[in-house]
């Protein structure tokens, strides 16, 4: 079966708002989510870790302390004992299930952050028979094609590595080109995404080279984590295909005035 694209190029920009709309709303709370929901957004940038009893929480640090009133790594933490804790604005700590049950028009971009979360993120996917609605992302390449295998017919974005070899890819010298490219994963294997930073480091990430690729590969190009207006602008004026932001009404702003409401 085809499936139609999460991510399409040369459409209309989307906005993914990241952690839920962090600048916004407490990040990666159920607040943030039905306010994204409330206020029209249909994707959402998320994170998972997984309890040591192997559920799978949505949150973007490995360690508690940063956001809750607990400490410590939640590896270390059983669900029971965690479902009750608390992050500094009151909201308490979600669910991956509750997500893909309360909210089946998301798109959710689900970003595994570390290899323990990868096969119950993959098992919760599929008992909420919720494939058509998620995109997997990772640093990890190895994490991701683990979980495509798990997951047939899932999308995704790439790792870091395989990143690195289309950014090699877009800017070397014709041969160097060719070996980055041999065997780079595409929309064949559910890859429709390349989600990046505009800059790793000192190293340009996003010209028009790099769009270019990618999009000829038939992958969309989202930027992250981009909260200021003249950066969205830029971005948007190269091509890019999403932002990847904190502030997601501004984002849209910035979108629509650029490209109308069509």
């Amino acid at each position: 079966m085809v499936r139609e694209r999460l991510w399409k190029i040369g459409e209309k920009p989307v906005v993914l708002a990241h952690r839920g709309g962090g600048n916004e709303v407490p990040e990666n709370s159920i607040q943030a989510f039905r306010m994204m929901r409330d206020r029209g957004f249909r994707y959402i940038e998320t994170d998972c870790h997984s309890t040591a009893d192997g559920t799978v929480i949505v949150f973007h640090d490995p360690i508690l302390d940063r956001v809750t009133e607990a400490a410590g790594k939640i590896s270390d933490w059983t669900w029971s004992d965690l479902k009750d804790v608390k992050d500094h604005s009151g909201n308490r700590i979600v669910l991956l299930d509750e997500l893909l049950e309360e909210f089946p028009d998301i798109v959710f971009n689900l970003d595994a952050k570390h290899n323990g979360v990868a096969k119950p993120m993959a098992q919760t996917i599929i008992r909420h028979n919720a494939l058509e609605r998620v995109s997997l992302a990772s640093f990890s390449e190895t994490r991701l094609a683990y979980m495509r295998r798990k997951l047939p017919g899932v999308r995704s974005s790439m790792g870091t590595s395989t990143i690195g070899r289309l950014v090699v890819a877009a800017n070397g010298p014709t041969a160097i080109r060719r070996a980055a490219l041999h065997r780079l994963p595409g929309p064949e294997r559910g890859v429709e995404a390349v989600q990046v930073p505009e800059f790793f480091k000192n190293i340009e990430i996003i010209n028009e080279a790099f769009i270019g690729l990618a999009h000829s590969r038939g992958l969309a190009v989202h930027v992250w984590t981009v909260n200021e207006e003249p950066d969205m602008v830029k971005l948007l004026d190269l091509g890019v295909d999403g932002l990847i932001t904190d502030e997601p009404t501004l984002a849209q702003n910035v979108i629509e005035e650029k490209f109308g409401c069509r």
